[in-house]
């Protein structure tokens, strides 16, 4: 897991780690390499590899991985 989330880190791209996933900000085919590279590295040193995957796809919009929860802030006076 830990090699997976470093992965997507060294990618650039806008992401964020919680308690449950990791997700990650860009465009398709950027994204979709990192989740390749991330799946190869855990399948390196594990006999199973399992992936849970949800697009949220919304063209002309970026910046929407903090944007929605500061809104959320926003709208309760924080």
């Amino acid at each position: 897991m830990a090699e997976a989330v470093r992965v997507v880190r060294a990618s650039g791209l806008p992401n964020e780690t919680n308690a449950m996933f990791t997700n990650i900000e860009g465009e398709w085919d950027d994204v979709m390499a990192v989740v390749k590279q991330a799946v190869e590295v855990v399948a390196a040193v594990s006999p199973r590899v399992s992936l849970v995957l949800k697009a949220d796809i919304r063209p002309g919009y970026t910046g929407q991985l903090n944007a929605k929860v500061e809104r959320i802030e926003q709208a309760l006076g924080g």
